[in-house]
């Protein structure tokens, strides 16, 4: 049965709802090494096609190519930021960059200024001629007193005095100078508000992050602790397991080999197996009574399944066909430690029924060989239902719940509900 599950990586959910808790936990754990192990091989397979020759291909007359640089390890160079002792942090990378970019600008915007002032003065002083004929020659040389000193460079009579360029220059060195404190006031402002933007953006990454690693922490830690109870279940079960003991002595429950699949049963009586896709198709209930009837009287009555060991009476705690729901209010009339053994109205096999202090729980015998066992739990194989439950007196079924087998739920009617497994 558990085969079949990991083969398909699927269960029916009206198998599921018959396992506890515990079993629940064991089977998901089969299930993810099912899933680890297939991608293994796939991943040894993809190693194995890679590893196989690869024909180069024809080089073209004007292809380009790219190759990479190479470690001294003969791998590609690789470089992570961060990992380097002298690697400055992500804000400090940040708020450089953008304090190169407003000085570049700045310094940009400044020059551009001082083109355009320059222009400016240059036209300011380039003499302003109406006609080619007023132009004089270069080696023309002024005769007059007032041209004379104006040459020289002293004030010539009755001439004012033009004032000096440095006075008509720094209003516009003090209103551009003005300006670029402004822009870079402003850059700072908006490099300001980017980094705490980042800042906040990365706050709540790191939250979000933190919360994440605590879900996988917590998923990680349930994995470990079903691992460590199914560990120690089976070292419990290796442990059990002595050298054989004489012939006329009690027989010692052995390990079995893995259970087999499951028997879906169909209208016809024949095995038939589940779709994936398009669900199970549940037989009709009285076709699926009589064939799980007509396989206890073949298959399980040779076995002297529901007998007591060495007696021709039928045990008290064994029961017909039951429904799990009829199973729960025969529970609930009786004290914790009480359980009861009932045929499965799904498949072919068994389902003990066990009343705890937290309510009733449910555990699913695999009957499907000569032996029998849960399903999923510790997968002790016994060679007769009467031994499974002396077994599980003095051993708990779980090590979580401590169920010990005490108190056995009879019948309570008239006539008792597994007459027509014997008719």
């Amino acid at each position: 049965m558990l085969k079949q599950i990991l083969s398909e990586m699927y269960i029916d959910p009206d198998l599921l709802a018959e396992l506890s808790e515990e079993q629940k936990q064991i089977l998901f754990f089969k299930m993810r090494e099912e899933q680890v192990r297939r991608w293994k091989e796939r991943e040894a397979a993809m190693e194995k096609q890679e590893s196989l020759p690869v024909k180069p291909r024809p080089k073209k007359d004007n292809g380009k190519s790219v190759h990479w640089k190479l470690g001294a390890d003969e791998e590609v160079w690789v470089w992570v930021m961060g990992e380097h002792h002298l690697d400055k942090p992500y804000d400090e990378l940040c708020s450089e960059i953008l304090a190169e970019r407003a000085r570049l600008k700045a310094e940009q915007e400044a020059r551009e200024g001082r083109k355009a002032q320059s222009g400016e003065f240059t036209g300011s002083l380039k003499p302003k001629s109406h006609s080619p004929e007023v132009q004089a020659p270069r080696d023309w040389e002024p005769r007059s007193v007032g041209e004379k000193a104006a040459k020289e460079g002293a004030p010539a009579r009755g001439c004012r005095p033009a004032p000096p360029l440095a006075e008509e220059k720094t209003p516009k060195k003090e209103s551009v100078k003005k300006t670029q404190d402004e822009e870079i006031k402003q850059t700072d402002e908006e490099k300001t508000k980017q980094i705490y933007k980042s800042w906040k953006e990365d706050t709540e990454w790191q939250a979000s992050l933190r919360k994440s690693k605590a879900a996988d922490e917590r998923r990680r830690s349930l994995a470990k602790q079903a691992r460590e109870d199914y560990r120690r279940l089976s070292q419990r079960g290796r442990g059990s397991e002595g050298p054989q003991s004489t012939p006329g002595g009690p027989q010692k429950p052995r390990r079995p080999p893995l259970p087999p699949k499951p028997q879906f049963l169909s209208s016809a009586g024949h095995p038939c197996k589940p779709l994936r896709n398009q669900g199970v198709v549940r037989p009709a209930s009285s076709s699926a009574q009589e064939d799980i009837v007509r396989w206890f009287r073949e298959e399980q009555l040779p076995l002297r399944a529901g007998y007591l060991d060495a007696s021709d009476s039928i045990a008290p705690w064994f029961h017909g066909i039951l429904t799990l729901k009829r199973a729960n209010e025969l529970l609930s009339t009786c004290v914790p430690g009480s359980f009861l053994i009932r045929v499965s109205e799904r498949i072919k096999g068994y389902a003990l029924s066990y009343l705890s202090k937290d309510g009733c729980k449910h555990f699913l015998i695999d009957a499907s060989t000569d032996m029998y066992s849960f399903l999923g739990v510790d997968q002790l194989q016994h060679a007769s239902l009467a031994e499974l439950v002396e077994y599980h007196k003095e051993e708990p079924i779980t090590s979580l719940g401590k169920e010990l087998l005490l108190y056995p739920c009879g019948q309570q009617q008239e006539p008792p509900d597994y007459q027509q497994l014997f008719e």
